[in-house]
């Protein structure tokens, strides 16, 4: 069992999933909130309340809730290609500003304003339910990576898997998933699933593509190989969802980049980023 905040916070969200329903029946405007700046630098430390905000407001939950705040937690893995750092820290800090904005805006639930980066070996990361690792393409977890995933996803936590595209991408994720499971397979969602409408109702499985690949191609696939989106559950023992791996879209690049493009927002940040974030978290946090 997770510790500290997330057992209460999940046992909660079912009353929230109720109001968010309500809460989000219609998209608000609010055009033109982060700036997609790109990524930060490896060599730093990286402390999210420090961060340049781009404009993107700052909020006081209800202390009522203090130990019932959701946070946004991006995972820092300690390999990964490009550079000493990895891909890890893609679309940051706007996403991760961008997306907990939302979340405060359209929903009941309480969100903190900057949250967490983690490493998988931190302690600290029982202290979430929800997880967010991105570009696993040329991810590589070390052993006590691969032992302390298990046990957070085992033990009630939950990741949301984005940004990689292809198939050379999907076997390099898939060889370090199955490090993590080995006697699990990722099972293909199909479009019926409650993932897809617990909260929006979206019509089909979305391809997100970064702005700058469709600036250049103004389609949605990145790859000659990767023109199929593919949403992809990890279940426990019980039918739990553990993981979701969402292979040939990038999500977070809606979030980030809302601000950036009118009409890439209207298209895909609004259209299907968000309302698909928000499912996947509401979805997670109450199953």
């Amino acid at each position: 069992m997770l510790k500290n905040r997330t057992r209460p916070l999940a046992v909660g969200l079912i009353a929230v999933l109720i109001l968010s329903a309500v809460a989000v029946a219609q998209f608000s405007g609010g055009y033109g909130r982060g700036r997609g700046r790109g990524r930060s630098n490896w060599n730093r430390e990286i402390r999210p309340e420090e961060e340049d905000r781009g404009g993107i407001p700052v909020w006081k939950n209800d202390d009522r809730f203090k130990e019932d705040v959701f946070y946004f937690v991006r995972i820092k893995y300690s390999s990964g290609g490009y550079g000493r750092g990895g891909r890890w820290d893609t679309d940051y800090p706007d996403s991760d500003f961008n997306f907990p904005y939302r979340l405060h805006e359209l929903t009941a639930l309480e969100t903190d304003p900057y949250g967490k980066i983690v490493e998988l070996t931190d302690d600290a990361l029982f202290d979430y339910p929800w997880i967010y690792l991105i570009e696993p393409g040329r991810m590589y977890l070390e052993e006590a990576e691969v032992l302390a995933l298990r046990k957070y996803l085992l033990n009630g936590g939950f990741m949301m898997v984005d940004d990689f595209w292809g198939e050379d991408e999907w076997q390099n994720f898939y060889d370090n998933i199955k490090q993590v499971f080995p006697d699990r397979e990722p099972i293909e969602l199909p479009l019926e699933h409650d993932i897809f409408h617990c909260v929006y109702d979206l019509k089909q499985k979305p391809q997100v593509p970064s702005i700058h690949a469709w600036w250049n191609t103004g389609g949605t696939s990145e790859r000659w190989d990767s023109q199929t989106p593919h949403y992809k559950g990890i279940f426990d023992d019980k039918g739990r969802m553990m993981v979701i791996i969402c292979h040939n879209t990038d999500i977070g690049d809606g979030w980030e980049r809302e601000g950036l493009d009118n009409e890439y927002f209207k298209q895909f940040s609004e259209k299907w980023s968000y309302p698909l974030g928000i499912n996947i978290l509401m979805y997670a946090m109450t199953h």
